[in-house]
């Protein structure tokens, strides 16, 4: 099961939401994780006894609520109940002031405590967002992955077919990079993956026989893209006697690849000398780009072929007659 600890998630949104540690530090590796139970997107919410979500936010309305909790046996029966809960961590939004008793329980309890100046809606919207991504199913394929004409494509195949040199070819032809060799697929919606690449491996293409290259230093930064969603995969294959001759011309027949249990629409390209494997991809991409607005060329082929069959066949029984 994914999960991130707290210390990773601080550490990741410390900038964006202006973020201080300010106690509950022995839980820095409390662990957020999804469940049946919890889907990601309910991970997060404002202080909550009946359903605790494992990041409890403190906005206006729940510091005024703790606040009218005068007595002080009151405020302690309060917060544990809160602190027998699995909660992972709590945030203090809204620039509010800590109470100085849940500032006790959260370092008694190894909890951590966070404060933000940010208001808590808005934090909550891009922790769920971060989570979202963060917790995501996740697997790693070998191969390249781009954007090429606004399309995801994974490029895969066994070593030595060039899928890096196609790279090159399809970035100088303007195409954009997300990712070369190692490729970090990850399902973001139930029928959404989306392509990463691993950060050691960020900018870099290696090509045989010029070795690596720093793609946004040559290209510039146009030339990068961080995360792609992924929509179609190309397949190179040797192409050999025995497949061209089994191959389906027309390609009637639609292939898809299924990862982390998502359908993806899958193309295969043989390669051969003397094929311009960048313009057949990008062929292929625009082709299918054409199929999901609902125009097949290949059915339209069909059809027409059809009709002309059926007005030779009228003409002949005329002639016959």
């Amino acid at each position: 099961m994914p999960s991130i600890s707290v210390r990773r998630l601080y550490q990741d949104n410390q900038q964006k939401l202006q973020l201080s540690w300010v106690a509950g530090n022995g839980g820095a590796d409390n662990r957020i994780y999804e469940s049946n139970e919890r889907p990601v997107l309910a991970l997060v919410g404002h202080l909550n006894f009946i359903h605790p979500n494992r990041v409890q936010v403190i906005g206006a309305e729940e510091f005024d609520f703790l606040s009218r909790l005068e007595n002080g046996s009151m405020m302690k029966i309060t917060l544990e109940d809160l602190f027998d809960t699995e909660v992972a961590v709590i945030i203090v939004a809204n620039d509010m002031p800590v109470p100085e008793m849940l500032h006790a329980y959260c370092d008694e309890h190894n909890v951590p405590l966070i404060t933000s100046p940010v208001e808590s809606p808005y934090l909550m919207d891009i922790l769920r967002i971060y989570l979202q991504q963060a917790l995501a199913v996740s697997i790693t394929k070998h191969g390249v992955f781009l954007d090429v004409h606004e399309v995801g494509v994974l490029i895969l195949g066994q070593s030595g077919l060039g899928k890096s040199e196609l790279a090159l070819e399809l970035l100088s032809r303007g195409h954009r990079l997300v990712a070369d060799d190692a490729v970090e697929i990850y399902r973001t919606a139930p029928e959404k993956l989306e392509g990463r690449c691993p950060q050691v491996l960020r900018d870099f293409l290696e090509v045989r026989g010029v070795g690596i290259l720093n793609i946004r230093q040559i290209f510039g930064e146009t030339a990068m893209r961080l995360t792609k969603s992924l929509q179609l995969i190309i397949n190179l294959i040797p192409a050999d006697d025995h497949y061209m001759k089994t191959v389906d011309r027309l390609n009637t027949l639609t292939e898809y690849e299924e990862i982390l249990n998502v359908k993806v629409r899958k193309i295969t390209i043989p390669v051969a000398v003397g094929r311009n494997l960048a313009v057949l991809v990008e062929a292929a991409v625009q082709n299918f780009i054409l199929q999901r607005r609902g125009i097949d060329s290949t059915q339209d082929f069909l059809d027409r072929h059809t009709a002309v069959m059926k007005e030779d066949n009228v003409q002949n029984e005329i002639d016959s007659d």
